[in-house]
């Protein structure tokens, strides 16, 4: 009896690790981190639109609506950026929320006599303008060399700071702002925040911003520190439709100023992307920013039609990203998803919106600090020796923190230059993209020249055009100081590309 041949082996085929942005947590974690991003930056989510419609004074009906359908595009603008569909999405853990540098435009124009639909206009025109300017902005990625990058993610994170400040001290504007009580109780959240971080197991620890809203709440609520009085009168259905308030308009003078605040929302949104790639270990190519860009121009669109304002990415989750060190892009898509349920149930909406200022303050406290040190981290990478990379550092963070300090220092300049040096990112990252240039491209290329000059008049430079080999041949570098550190101002430390540094 013939034995039977042997089966052939099955070849295994290796298993490809999956990207940490890439995935996909339980549900209860995903319910419980996406909730934690949720509550980080609702209070900003809902700012714009109160501020706007109050400078309207519009009635109590039209604020919730453009509160409910702020948050339904807030989720769909997020699904979009962390999901993505074909050139639409960055694909990284991307929080997306109405933009604070768009306030003072949309006021002039509301209560200048266009009214929303003039707003609306001049948004839809701005979204568009963003989609093809996308892959344009994505090629200036060179530009955002390490020392460029670091310099501009410490100043997203100083910037920040005040404003967990005010939430700290009661909220902008309340009546017991800076009261004792109202510190109190952002420092005993800030302390069940460090606390969880330190000792509670690794779950819960990344989870940590979460925990301490929840225990300051519970705190804050018999205490008097806030109600849910608004709950009740809240609906429970509420559906955004487009042009609620009317047909957009289209004025020369509101898409011009608008048009002003997309360039300098592009400028913020490409240091919170590369911020995040930073923090997961994916970092921005040229591709994958225009994709990221693409998508907050279709955002910002969707927002002109659906009642709301321009999108861009929101620098406090990316603080939450570095300091909880989960990086999934489907935690942060959870997270919209819970969004689009707030836009859709206005009850819901209203029970976050209950949480006292001083409770978000004391978690901003530490989310924000986490931006600051994360751009503290990637500085370390560049060399600071022979160089004029610390002028780079400080002339660009003091332009940056300058209208963070005296908000008013510009006010009697156009309302154009106001709309870029107000913010304190744009302001900071077009000042550090400038210097890197004047210091590090400029001058090297002047430098390499003079070298070339001098080699060619003294014969030092081979039949083939090659230099002799004493002279330096890389641009940039120089003769070596007598302690044996190169006396160039370190263009190669600064040119190179974020993957080579690391």
């Amino acid at each position: 009896m013939a034995t039977p041949a042997p089966e052939p082996a099955r070849q295994v085929r290796p298993v490809r690790p999956v990207h940490p942005v890439d995935e996909v947590p339980p549900v209860h974690k995903l319910a419980a981190f996406g909730l934690q991003h949720v509550l980080a930056m609702y209070a900003g989510a809902v700012a714009v639109p109160l501020i706007v419609g109050s400078a309207m004074k519009l009635p109590p009906a039209d604020m919730a609506y453009l509160i409910t359908a702020d948050l339904l595009v807030c989720g769909i603008a997020t699904l979009i950026q962390c999901v993505g569909f074909w050139r639409f999405g960055v694909r990284l853990p991307i929080m997306q929320g109405c933009t604070f540098a768009a306030v003072s435009p949309m006021v002039l124009i509301g209560t200048g006599g266009g009214g929303l639909p003039a707003i609306y206009g001049s948004v839809i025109v701005a979204g568009l303008a963003i989609m093809l300017l996308a892959p344009v902005f994505g090629k200036l990625l060179r530009f955002f060399p390490p020392l460029v990058t670091g310099t501009v993610i410490l100043i997203i994170g100083l910037s920040l700071l005040p404003v967990a400040g005010n939430w700290a001290a009661g909220g902008a504007g309340s009546a017991d702002f800076g009261e004792p009580k109202n510190l109190a109780l952002a420092a005993f959240v800030l302390a069940v925040v460090l606390g969880v971080q330190r000792f509670a197991p690794a779950f819960l620890s990344r989870i940590a911003v979460l925990i301490g809203i929840v225990v300051g709440l519970a705190v804050a609520v018999p205490l008097g520190f806030t109600d849910f009085g608004g709950v009740g009168d809240a609906h429970w259905l509420g559906v955004s439709t487009p042009f609620h308030f009317g047909a957009p308009t289209f004025e020369a003078s509101a898409i011009a100023s608008m048009l002003v605040v997309a360039l300098v929302t592009m400028t913020e949104t490409t240091g919170d992307f590369i911020a995040v790639g930073e923090m997961t270990g994916r970092r921005i190519e040229p591709r994958t920013l225009g994709d990221g860009l693409r998508a907050d121009g279709l955002s910002t669109v969707l927002g002109g039609v659906f009642n709301t304002f321009p999108y861009t990415a929101y620098a406090q989750n990316v603080g939450l990203v570095g300091m909880t060190r989960v990086r999934s892009r489907w935690v942060v898509a959870a997270a919209g998803g819970i969004l689009v349920l707030l836009g859709l149930l206005p009850k819901l909406g209203a029970v976050v919106a209950a949480i006292p200022a001083p409770v978000l303050g004391g978690a901003g406290l530490v989310m924000f600090g986490t931006v600051a040190a994360s751009g503290l981290r990637t500085l370390a990478q560049v060399d600071f020796k022979g160089n004029d990379n610390l002028t780079v550092v400080a002339v660009s963070v003091a332009v940056g923190m300058l209208p963070v300090g005296v908000p008013t220092v510009y006010e009697k300049f156009p309302d154009w230059f106001q709309t870029v040096m107000n913010s304190g990112i744009s302001a900071g990252c077009l000042t550090a993209i400038t210097l890197n240039l004047l210091f590090n491209h400029l001058a090297a290329k002047a430098r390499a020249g003079d070298r070339d000059g001098a080699a060619t008049l003294d014969g030092a430079a081979g039949p083939d055009g090659a230099a002799d080999p004493g002279i330096p041949a890389q641009a940039g570098s120089a003769a070596p100081e007598p302690d044996g550190l190169p006396g160039g101002r370190g263009e190669d430390a600064v040119e190179k590309t974020r993957e080579e540094s690391v």
